[in-house]
């Protein structure tokens, strides 16, 4: 792809109708939170690939924190846990440091 293909009105209206569609984040979802979805994300990089980058198919809506954490530590590019925690301060992903510690 010659250009950035997110600031343009195809991706914008794609993305308004993903996430009207879609307005939950999936990550969140699958460890039992209710959080609204803020970003488009792809479910496999496109890494340029402009058919993968249209496939809608291949999209899926996160919370900004499940984009910038979760994704990037799936993707190898940061931990490989997520550091969130829920309401008692216990972390609530199973990959975590604490989660295994004995006790």
């Amino acid at each position: 792809m010659k250009k950035n293909p997110y600031n343009n009105q195809r991706w914008r209206n794609i993305r308004k109708r993903f996430l009207d569609a879609n307005p939950l984040c999936v990550k969140c979802k699958e460890m039992g939170f209710v959080t609204v979805a803020t970003t488009v994300d792809h479910k496999k990089p496109h890494k340029g690939n402009e058919k993968m980058f249209w496939d809608e198919s291949n999209l899926q809506g996160l919370c900004s924190h499940c984009h910038s954490a979760v994704k990037k530590a799936e993707e190898g590019g940061g931990r490989a846990y997520d550091t969130a925690c829920d309401v008692n301060g216990f972390s609530i992903d199973s990959k975590h440091p604490w989660s295994s510690a004995k006790a």
